[in-house]
Formats: C-alpha cells, sequence, structure tokens
C-alpha cells in the first residue's frame, strides 16, 4: 500500500460522561476504500466527522497527507478544500441552481474562474449521470439525484479524501442504488474514500477494508471477505447475525 493519508492516532472524543471514541487508531492509504459500520451509536459518524474537525476531539492527532488538523481558522478551512464530504441530508443552497451548487466552492475557494469552474460541474454532473438537471435547483430534484449533486460538489474541489456519512440513509429505497454506482464508479477510479454506511453489499463489492466498531472502539478490521465470511469478534459475530438473517 502506499503512504498512508488519513492518519488518526489515539483519538478520544467524550459527549459528556460518554466516551464516544475511545483511543482510536486509524490509517487510510491512498487510493484505499474503508468501509465503516456497527451498531447504532458505536462511533462511526462520529470518526467519520472528526476526520475534517466537523466534530472536534479532546486527545490524540489526525494528520492527512501529513499535515496535522489545525484546530480552526484559515488553515483549517485550507485543510478541509481537501477532503470532501457527503452527508446523509443533501446541504444543498436551496437559492442556487444546480450549476451554481458546484461552481460555488471551486470559485471562491480554489480561485478557479467562473468559465473554467463551469466546465467542470458541467463535466462532473456529466458524471454522475445528471447533466441535463444543472439550471434546475435542489427542490426540482429527487433525493436521489441531490445527493448525486453533492457527491458532484465535493468533487468539483478536488479533494485528497472523500467521507461519506450514511449517504443513502435517508433516501427512499428506489434511489439508493444510483447514488451507491456514482460511489463505486469513484471507488475504482481510484478516490480514497471512508465510508459509513449500513449497505452491505456495496460493502463487500467495493471495500479494501472493513472496520467494525462498537462501543467507540475499533473492535476488528479486515477485508470485506474476511469480515462477512469469519468475524473474529463476538461483537462483529452477533451484529452480522442481526443484519444478515433477513
Amino acid at each position: 500500500m502506499s503512504k498512508p493519508l488519513v492518519v488518526m492516532k489515539d483519538v478520544n472524543k467524550h459527549f459528556g460522561d460518554l466516551h464516544v471514541l475511545q483511543d482510536i487508531n486509524l490509517e487510510v492509504a491512498t487510493g484505499e476504500v474503508v468501509i465503516l459500520i456497527g451498531p447504532s451509536g458505536s462511533g462511526k459518524s462520529t470518526l467519520c466527522r472528526t476526520i475534517n474537525r466537523l466534530e472536534t476531539f479532546e486527545s490524540g492527532s489526525i494528520t492527512i497527507d501529513g499535515e496535522e488538523l489545525p484546530k480552526e481558522g484559515k488553515e483549517l478551512a485550507a485543510l478541509r478544500a481537501d477532503v470532501g464530504m457527503v452527508f446523509q441530508s443533501f446541504n444543498l443552497f436551496a437559492h442556487k441552481t444546480i450549476l451554481e451548487n458546484v461552481t460555488l466552492g471551486p470559485i471562491k475557494v480554489r480561485g478557479l474562474k467562473k468559465a473554467d469552474a463551469e466546465k467542470r460541474a458541467r463535466e462532473l454532473l456529466e458524471r454522475v449521470g445528471i447533466a441535463h438537471q444543472a439550471d434546475k435547483y435542489p427542490a426540482q430534484l429527487s433525493g436521489g439525484q441531490q445527493q448525486r449533486v453533492a457527491i458532484a460538489r465535493s468533487l468539483a474541489m478536488d479533494p485528497k479524501v472523500m467521507l461519506f456519512d450514511e449517504p443513502t440513509s435517508a433516501l427512499d429505497p428506489e434511489m439508493i442504488n444510483e447514488v451507491l454506482d456514482v460511489m463505486v464508479e469513484l471507488a475504482r477510479s481510484g478516490m480514497t474514500m471512508v465510508v459509513v454506511t449500513h449497505e452491505m453489499g456495496f460493502a463487500r463489492k467495493v471495500a479494501h477494508r472493513v472496520v467494525f466498531l462498537s462501543d467507540g472502539q475499533i473492535v476488528e478490521q479486515g477485508t470485506p471477505e474476511e469480515f462477512f465470511t469469519n468475524p473474529q469478534s463476538d461483537r462483529a459475530k452477533d451484529f452480522l447475525g442481526k443484519i444478515l438473517t433477513h
């Protein structure tokens, strides 16, 4: 594997008395797809959101491409630009068109000329299958389409790593695959990805590594083949038993 792009060392976080991340150590290599799974409340989303400091943490360190995460300010904004993030909710600007949503960051943060940003945005909208919707507003699109816009918007910043926090959990079932298909294509193109998801078929298909969390700890990790066919820990066996029997 190439050198690690994301390195989490002894990361701890509390919400009040609740120790939601306990001594998390995780490395993600360039081009690697790491899928975080585990029961509700296991800390998956919190872990994902600490990688670009949407969640603060009390101790430990996180580096991205060799740079330690700054606490705040311009440096944090610059670093965040290298980390794409796609959430459950699409977080698009309602009063801006799809094209404007995708070009805003590159123009404002990366300093791209409007024409160049629009050309790139149209290419990305084509890639996620919604080029024909460029002049519409988010409310005119389905949830699956909006989430694909959100992915294109993140890609427009040319990030080094993409974080996905349960990107399909707010979608109707018939829209889930259209978003997962885009993510599969992204994974195959070599994008470094950290994905929190309940979609086990997707995890099996694209993960280089599955990381299983429970109660704020990384309990075990391995290839999808190893993890799904031969989980080592009782907690993982119990979790898989509950979700794979239906």
